[in-house]
């Protein structure tokens, strides 16, 4: 039953982790490690890059959002290399046109943040059209509408007015949601 998962992973089990949050880097490959991966980590886009160039992986997980630029960059250079490569792309911000760019340019799912390691591992091998399971713990409808305000927010430069006439919201309103800690 142990030898199932590593039947699963192939010969190749090489797997490159990109995310900038250190603490989450670190526990995500010791668990990879454990259900037979042999995981490398980098914590910038940059980093990124030049570990698919010195050894292209078979496995990647790679967070979106990262401090010197957009992990997609790194799933296009991934593609370019080692067009066979299984990419998951991890958010914590969770939008539908940046998880359609996400498959668009290879990446074979997209998990919001937290994901835990079987969430990764069955993203990372699932195979044919079936649906993934849904989701153990989703995010409440509230929390999705803060996270949507956040995204929007952020893109705007962290500008409320800006913010409000995009989401077409009265710009108090926007304050007092902004004021406000995140929903459960």
């Amino acid at each position: 039953m142990e030898d199932e998962p590593l039947a699963a992973i192939g010969a190749d089990r090489s797997l490159l982790l990109v995310d900038d949050d250190e603490a989450f880097l670190r526990r995500l490959a010791r668990a990879m490690e454990k259900r037979g991966f042999e995981p490398a980590t980098a914590d910038s886009v940059a980093a990124g890059k030049a570990a698919v160039v010195a050894r292209p992986p078979a496995y990647a997980v790679v967070d979106l959002r990262l401090e010197d630029g957009n992990g997609l960059d790194v799933v296009e250079a991934l593609h370019a290399r080692r067009p066979d490569c299984r990419v998951v792309v991890l958010t914590g911000y969770g939008a539908i046109a940046t998880a359609v760019a996400a498959v668009k340019i290879g990446a074979v799912d997209y998990l919001s943040k937290p994901a835990d390691a079987n969430d990764v591992t069955h993203a990372l091998l699932a195979t044919g059209d079936s649906l993934p399971p849904p989701p153990e713990n989703p995010m409440s409808a509230d929390r999705v509408r803060w996270e949507h305000i956040q995204r929007v927010y952020e893109q705007c430069d962290r500008n409320v007015s800006e913010t409000a006439r995009r989401l077409s919201m009265h710009r108090r309103t926007l304050q007092r949601i902004l004021a406000k800690r995140s929903p459960r």
